[in-house]
């Protein structure tokens, strides 16, 4: 015994560095792998065409990136390493049980094609494709939730919304709980073959033994043993082609987008480049439909030519093609029909890097991404010198403002650029297009998000800039456009006139009538105020032509352009420094807690887990009676013995069929209904936080998705089947051991010895993965930072040709998880490796001192046999329990952040029943001296004792440069932030005193950035309302109100239609009057009007303004616009600068006083 003792030592060592290699080099391959498989899948996203993303959902593509890619890693990681060893030792087996004893071998083989699970793993596969895509629907809902969180809250759709999120849950649920039923359906089946061959093999066995005399009891134990642990090694397979299943649903749908070859290939290297660019661009014959809308045509045979160094200006109706004709000239779709050229050149040959290089553009509604405004401009050209940012913002009159900023152009701008006013932002996506010095020049409604007082200065910078370069001008305001030197009409998608201003307005034809509709709403604006406005451009043109005054050279002589060059992945590193707040694992106690209504599935799983833990000690049990009875002498009490044994396997096969289907389906259903339960919760805790929560970059809709994502499905690890395994082993542990006592207490005591140094191991592995979970967890919410602000500005990015620099950003964060994974590798692989030799080490000490006994102390062999099975069986029940502690520690890191965010109780509460409310709701508002900062910017005094009341019925209109506070005191009426000094009244109750949901749903709100849902036009205006069900009667008199109806009835599926992501199958125009008629629906006290008209064209926007003007009749108004003409029947208006009104009255009050209004109307001046 003593040699056969030193050979176990000699394999334990083999088995220790085995084991260590084994998983260390696989869990390295994953990790190289699945950073390999991030990469290639968000570069290919990131080259996608435009027209992918508009049939794609952008929180769709985030979820892929966090929850598939991560079931792709657990399916190539460790389990491949655990695979191959069971498969090896399956066929090692088998080939011993040949050679040693081929008839019995035979005979177990023959039942081993009933271990056909094959067909069942490929159905397995295909519910984990449906459970993942029920999720993805889930993650689009949740990110496009969370994008849009003001509109949500403003129109009281948290509730709405959480069931809407909910119902994508449920049909993930219902897949996950088939899976688990299915699964557990095919592992007891295992188990019961396995124990039929069992009781088959002992009993065939026991013939050739007893009769036959072929085998000798020594040859049965080799095959039997042989071939036993061959099969209890497919079975223990069984997890890993769980994991492989999952793991190749994820990988079809990953894969299927990485194979895709995009039709518009931003990143080719294809295309030639023209060595002399003139800038000429002609549309030929050209016809055009969205991808997500063939049934609508857009551009129908569209002509036009735009001459090189010349200024052409599109105009027509809302929808009529103007903005589409720009995004072909971009190359973000391809003509259906025709061809668009440059210089004679049919673009689609071009380079398309070198073409969008050449084109600097301006849209209405600009994109600022998350970083500095310095780093905002140098988007516009890579590597430009301090002074050249300089020299751009002045151009485009940003310059004063940035330098009134605390940190000046280190400002960081906020999400999307939130922490700016709409002009702001404006002037900043401008000074971005002429940073890049471009040839080809669009302008889409570019200064429509300015006041008077910038607009002037700023139309005279790109009057000025635009000279030589090939200008197309999108306006709705004529007064911009008429000085262009050709001016196109578009009607139904064709260019219908062509001229001057003069020549058209002779033809009395599309534009005469735009500019008849415009002209009678502007008659304030005299002939006298047109000289005045043209002394102040020959001001400002002077103040352009002296562009770097000494003071702006010595600060970026001194700090130099390496101290502004802060890379956007720069600053996520220190948003992942600042996120390292100590947090707790949380207890498994409080997660247990939120699985209490499944109590009765946990129960009944938990009493499955116990019984099939029992398994593997009556196993040894039986196998060591069988032993016993080799040394029965009389052969009908042998025979009699053999049969009742064999019998015993039989019945111990069924129970664990049933068993192992109760475990399997109790626990997926108890863990799926608890990630349904988390998900819901956390999102519906997102949505009732204050804004100033989601302002924090670490609170990004990206960051948000990915947590809810991965952290719900994570905290299973400390729950569902994770119970029961470790039920199961506990089980098994306590049978053995007790048994093993019973049988012999010294062998049992001189096994247990080695028991807690696997137990070490485990714990030991659990405590270094929880800190590598926590590491990880905090790069890949930067990288889905990354990811979900790029997908989300696609079209920017695009247009910007600044895929390559996002792809980079996002390769650098895959670094940090990396580098973890390579130090998980070597601690995991250590700790399996001695988790294996143990198990050798444990059978040399055994055997040895069992032969002890047995020759000393009279112990039957049999007896040794079973204390030692039974033990080491156990010890193994032990080790696969500690397997389970990377999960187990990941759950409770992930459960700690979950509750972090429940257990956050928000500023103000859109839950909470509590607050003021009454019946006779007037509206009557006061702002008493109002003080406010952003919480994200507490620097920044945007209001300084605000000061202005409205009264019932009455219309008030807020005028002033941008950033002077005009739509921060609406947020503070909204209650999406409270002062922080003085109050707000409504009907004299505090703001702050006043319930939430109550107050939001008397108030309706039009912004000038509509945001609209990806659904149907009819749930789009329903929205306004989510109190109540809302009758498609009511819909349509909103839409007819809004001077909507028309147009709808013009689509294929009219009020069905899908307006897209963001309502990016819609003109701005449309888009703005399904939010009027939103707010219409909606039927409020308060009629808030953000720039309500500003991106309607002219014939529109006199309609709108008339049905505005309807609307507000009885109603408290408070509108903010930069055209004076909107605003001039208020009641009252309020002049601001600087956060505080400086003068208000009427209009013809404020024109009798001559001061800041009267400055403003007739000349423009600023406001001072």
């Amino acid at each position: 015994m003593t040699q056969f003792a030193f050979y176990y030592v000699g394999i334990g060592a083999a088995v220790f560095l085995l084991g260590y290699f084994q998983i260390s080099l696989w869990v390295t391959a994953a990790a190289r792998q699945i950073q390999l498989i991030r990469r290639m899948y968000f570069s290919k996203v990131m080259r996608m065409e435009i027209g992918w993303f508009d049939c794609t959902s952008v929180g769709e593509l985030n979820t892929r990136m966090s929850d598939d890619i991560n079931k792709i890693n657990d399916a190539i990681a460790d389990q491949v390493a655990i695979f191959l060893q069971r498969f090896t030792t399956f066929v090692c087996g088998f080939c011993i049980g040949f050679v040693k004893g081929w008839k019995l071998t035979l005979v177990i083989v023959a039942a081993s094609p009933l271990i056909g699970i094959g067909a069942g793993l490929m159905f397995v596969a295909k519910l984990t494709g449906m459970e993942l895509q029920a999720y993805a629907k889930a993650g689009a809902v949740a990110d496009e939730v969370l994008s849009s969180i003001r509109t949500v809250s403003a129109f009281g759709g948290e509730l709405k919304e959480v069931q809407r999120y909910d119902r994508n849950l449920i049909s993930a649920q219902r897949w996950g709980i088939r899976k688990g039923l299915i699964m557990g359906f095919f592992t007891g089946y295992m188990w019961l073959i396995i124990f039929l061959c069992y009781g088959l093999a002992f009993w065939y066995g026991s013939s050739l033994v007893v009769d036959a005399k072929e085998y000798t009891p020594g040859t049965l134990l080799q095959v039997f043993f042989g071939v036993l642990i061959a099969a209890m090694n497919l079975g223990q397979a069984s997890p890993c082609l769980e994991a492989f299943a999952a793991g190749r649903g994820a990988a079809t749908i990953i894969f299927e987008t990485i194979d895709r070859e995009p039709e518009i290939d931003c990143l080719s290297e294809a295309g030639y480049k023209l060595d002399r660019v003139k800038g000429d661009i002609e549309f030929h014959n050209v016809s055009f439909y969205y991808p997500s809308r063939p049934e609508v045509k857009i551009l129908d045979q569209l002509s036009v030519a735009v001459k090189s160094g010349e200024t052409t200006a599109f105009v027509g109706p809302s929808g009529a093609g103007k903005s589409t004709a720009i995004q072909l000239i971009q190359r973000f779709y391809d003509p259906k029909e025709g061809m668009v050229t440059l210089d004679g050149h049919d673009i689609r040959g071009l380079n398309i890097q070198w073409l969008r290089s050449l084109i600097g553009i301006v849209e209405q509604e600009p994109v600022l991404f998350a970083t500095t405004i310095a780093e905002n401009i140098r988007y516009g050209r890579p590597g430009v010198s301090m002074e050249g940012i300089i020299t751009a913002a002045k151009e485009a009159n940003a310059y004063n403002f940035i330098m009134d900023l605390p940190q000046k152009f280190d400002t960081l701008v906020g999400e999307g650029g939130g922490q700016m006013s709409g002009g702001q932002k404006q002037r900043i996506a401008i000074a971005r297009a002429l940073v890049r010095n471009p040839r080809i020049l669009l302008l889409d409604m570019a200064t429509s998000a300015l006041d008077n007082e910038s607009e002037a200065i700023v139309q005279e910078a790109l009057d000025k800039v635009r000279m030589g370069r090939t200008t197309i001008s999108i306006a709705h305001r004529l007064s911009t456009i008429k000085n262009a030197d050709v001016i196109v009409g578009f009607e139904h998608g064709r260019a219908v006139e062509r001229g001057k201003h003069n020549e058209l307005l002779e033809r009395k034809g599309v534009y005469f009538t735009l500019v008849t509709l415009q002209s009678q709403g502007d008659k304030a604006l005299n002939e006298k105020a047109r000289q005045s406005r043209a002394s102040i451009r020959q001001r400002s043109r002077s103040q352009l032509s002296n562009l770097i005054p000494e003071s702006s050279v010595s600060i970026a002589g001194e700090l130099g352009p390496r101290a502004y060059a802060v890379s956007q992945a720069d600053k996520f590193k220190v948003c992942v420094q600042e996120c390292k707040t100590t947090l707790e694992p949380a207890p498994v106690t409080r997660i247990l807690k939120y699985n209490i209504p499944e109590w009765p599935y946990m129960l009944f799983g938990s009493f499955g887990a116990a019984i099939n833990g029992g398994v593997n000690p009556v196993y040894s049990l039986l196998f060591s009676q069988i032993l016993a009875t080799f040394s029965v002498t009389d052969p009908v009490a042998q025979r009699k013995e053999i049969d009742g044994i064999c019998l015993f396997f039989v019945m111990v096969g069924v129970v664990s069929f049933f068993t192992q289907m109760l475990q399997s389906y109790a626990f997926s259903k108890s863990g799926e209904l608890l990630t349904r339960r988390l998900r819901r919760l956390g999102f519906h805790a997102m949505l009732g936080q204050e804004i100033g929560w989601f302002d924090d970059h670490r609170n990004s809709p990206g960051a948000l998705t990915t947590r809810l994502a991965t952290d719900a499905s994570q905290v299973q690890g400390a729950t569902g089947s994770q119970i029961g395994m470790i039920v199961n082993s506990l089980t098994n542990i306590g049978v053995a051991v007790l048994m093993s006592f019973y049988f012999s207490w010294k062998l049992t005591l001189l096994i247990l010895c080695f028991l807690p140094f696997i137990a070490l191991s485990g714990g030991f592995q659990a405590k270094m993965l929880t800190g590598f979970a926590k590491e990880d967890k905090q790069a890949m919410e930067t990288a889905g930072r990354i990811s979900g602000e790029a997908l989300n500005n696609i079209r920017t990015i695009a247009g910007l040709g600044k895929e390559r620099s996002f792809v980079d950003m996002y390769d650098a964060q895959l670094d940090a998880p990396y580098q973890a994974a390579l130090k998980k590798a070597n601690v995991y692989g250590a700790c399996y490796g001695f988790a294996q030799c143990v198990v050798f080490l444990t059978n040399s000490a055994s055997y040895r001192f069992g032969g002890y006994l047995v020759r000393q102390e009279g112990l039957h062999f049999s007896l040794v046999f079973r204390v030692i099975s039974a033990i080491v069986t156990s010890g193994t029940a032990l080790g696969r329990a500690s397997s389970y502690t990377p999960d187990y520690a990941k759950a409770k890191i992930s459960a700690a952040r979950f509750f972090q965010l429940l257990d956050r109780v928000p500023k103000i509460s859109v839950y909470s029943d509590k607050g003021d409310k009454w019946d006779n709701f007037q509206g009557n508002i006061d702002f008493i001296d109002c003080k406010f900062t952003y919480p994200t910017r507490p620097d920044i005094q945007v209001l300084n004792g605000l000061n202005v009341s409205v009264k019932p019925g009455q219309t008030l209109a807020f005028v002033g440069s941008s950033g002077c506070g005009k739509s921060t005191s609406v947020q503070l009426l909204e209650r999406f932030y409270d002062p922080d000094h003085g109050k707000v009244l409504i009907d004299g109750h505090n703001s702050t005193h006043v319930n939430v949901p109550f107050l939001r749903s008397k108030i309706g709100i039009v912004s000038q950035e509509p945001i609209l849902f990806d659904c149907s036009i009819a749930e789009n205006i329903k929205y306004g309302n989510n109190l109540r069900e809302i009758g498609m009667n009511e819909v349509i008199s909103a839409a007819k109100k809004a001077q909507l109806h028309d147009f709808v009835m013009s689509l294929p599926e009219k009020y069905d239609t899908n307006v897209g992501a963001q309502g990016s199958q819609l003109s701005r125009g449309q888009k703005q009057r399904i939010a009027i008629a939103r707010a219409i629906i909606r039927d409020p006290k308060i009629l808030l009007l953000d720039e309500a008209t500003s991106a309607l064209d002219t014939e529109s926007e006199k309609t709108v303004q008339e049905a505005l003007d309807k609307a507000r009749e009885g109603r408290t108004c408070i509108v903010i616009a930069h055209r004076l003409s909107t605003i001039q029947n208020s009641d009252i208006i309020a002049v601001m600068s600087r956060g505080f009104v400086i003068e208000k009255g009427a209009h013809d009050q404020l024109m009798a006083l001559k001061g800041a209004y009267y400055k403003l109307v007739t000349t423009g001046a600023p406001i001072s």
